[in-house]
Order: structure tokens, then C-alpha cells, then sequence
């Protein structure tokens, strides 16, 4: 699915806020009509990477009411696009729901806790990425099996909003949209953490093998699905999805060693 432009997004939001806050009521549903699209997007390529049992239609569900709360809340005073706004939103309601419905098998969450602390492990020995290889013999596997854990965990080998909740030193019950666009006059300490984080995740990209780094480019701020970034790179979509799932695990371990140290 096509992700909508974000010139239409921009001006379907400016008939419906203005700069002094006050809202056009009339404008409302055409808003979340014009939003409903990107929505749509969101939550397809969230359930790309999910089991099938997760249906699209509640993911839907959730972004619509994640939007709702944008619209209510939104400041245009901050100078933030909505839109920027919005799909923070949406995508924090998404990721919400799905926390509640604790989808991953605990048998997973042990896999993924095991490829962590391995690749931190032999990272910090090595002094460098550690290779499929070394990773596979780290965890007395042969190649094949090392591909087939990949694939097994990687429908949860991404980003939370819990890593950031924790490592920013953000309340629990603030939203990720909250503190990104909290008011100047917020506490200076948590903007300096959160700050720092960014810096940290930043650094911990540049750090990933050369492929690893730009399948994550390509996926996070170009938002090419793994197919086109296969075409791109001349791989098949399933080794496209195991770099992802490296990449990740390389950055969870990181930030992890960086947030213990």
C-alpha cells in the first residue's frame, strides 16, 4: 500500500487547526477521512512483521482511535506538524494494543533474550560485529539453524516504546508523542535524556555492518517494505527480513550494555 502525500495530509490539517488552537468542527471528519489512508498504511506494514493471527482490521481500529486523541490533543502553538504528531500517535495506540494482548510466546522471549546477550557478549570480546558465523558457533548452531532462530524471532526484533520510556527516564504513563513534543517548559533533565538517547541510537546504527545499516535506512526513513529494499540490494525478502532482525538485535544489545554501564 502506498503511503498517502504528505502535502494532502498537511493541508486537511490546516483546514481543521488553527495557529491560535481554535478548531473547525465542520472540517473534523474530513481530517479523519484524509488520515484514515495513512492508517492504513501504519498498520500494514506493523503486520508485516506479526503473526498472522493478529488481524490488520484491529490494528486499524486502534490507529483510528490513536488519531482521534491526536486531534484532541494536538498544539499547533508547538509548531509540530500534525502529522508528525499523528503518527506517533497511531503507532503508540498500535504498539499498545498489542502489549496488551502479550502476543509473544514466552519461549520467544527467551530466544530473543539468548541472541542479545550473545551478540553483546561476542561484540564486546571481538571488538567489532560479530559475523553469522561466529554468532552461530557462539550459540552451537550451524548455519541453518542460526537462519531458522532469525526467522523465529523476528516479528518482535524491533524498536519499543518501552526502551525509550526506559532509557529517557520518561513516566510510565507518558506516551512516546508526549515526551517528543512535551513544552519547552518541561523538565530540562528529561529533554537532556532523551536527547542522549537519541544520540546513543544514532551512534548505534553507524556502528552496524554496512548492509545491516542500510537495510534499516531503507526501511525506517525511506519506509521501503522489504521486498523493494530486496530488489535494491539483490536479495531475497526473507534475507532481507534476517538482516532487520540482526540489526535490531545488534542495537537492543548495545543499548542495553550502553544503559547498564
Amino acid at each position: 500500500m502506498e503511503k498517502p502525500h504528505p502535502h494532502k495530509l498537511k493541508e486537511c490539517a490546516e483546514l481543521y487547526f488553527s495557529q491560535s488552537g481554535r478548531r473547525e468542527p465542520t472540517n473534523r471528519d474530513a481530517l479523519i477521512t484524509s488520515f484514515t489512508p495513512l492508517i492504513k498504511y501504519i498498520a500494514g506494514r506493523l503486520a508485516a512483521r506479526l503473526p498472522t493471527h493478529i488481524a490488520l482490521d484491529d490494528l486499524i481500529s486502534c490507529g483510528i482511535i490513536g488519531l482521534i486523541d491526536a486531534i484532541d490533543k494536538f498544539d499547533p502553538a508547538k509548531e509540530v506538524l500534525f502529522k508528525t504528531y499523528a503518527e506517533f500517535r497511531i503507532k503508540g495506540a498500535m504498539l499498545d494494543e498489542l502489549r496488551s494482548l502479550d502476543w509473544v510466546p514466552r519461549s520467544v522471549r527467551r530466544k530473543i533474550h539468548e541472541l542479545e546477550e550473545v551478540y553483546a557478549e561476542q561484540e564486546k570480546r571481538l571488538g567489532r560485529p560479530a559475523t553469522d558465523e561466529e554468532i552461530a558457533l557462539a550459540l552451537h548452531l550451524d548455519m541453518e539453524g542460526f537462519h531458522r532462530l532469525l526467522d523465529e524471532t523476528k516479528a518482535v526484533t524491533f524498536m519499543d516504546i518501552d526502551l525509550l520510556h526506559q532509557e529517557a527516564a520518561l513516566p510510565k504513563e507518558a506516551s512516546l508523542a508526549d515526551s517528543l513534543f512535551q513544552d519547552d517548559q518541561e523538565d530540562p533533565f528529561t529533554k537532556i535524556s532523551l536527547t542522549e538517547f537519541r544520540t546513543k541510537v544514532a551512534q548505534a546504527i553507524g556502528s552496524l555492518p554496512e548492509k545491516e545499516k542500510l537495510t534499516v535506512s531503507l526501511y525506517y526513513a525511506e519506509e521501503m517494505t522489504m521486498k523493494e529494499i530486496g530488489q535494491v540490494l539483490g536479495y531475497t525478502e526473507s534475507r532481507i527480513s534476517q538482516m532487520h532482525s540482526k540489526a535490531m538485535l545488534r542495537l537492543r544489545a548495545r543499548l542495553r550494555r550502553e544503559i547498564e554501564s
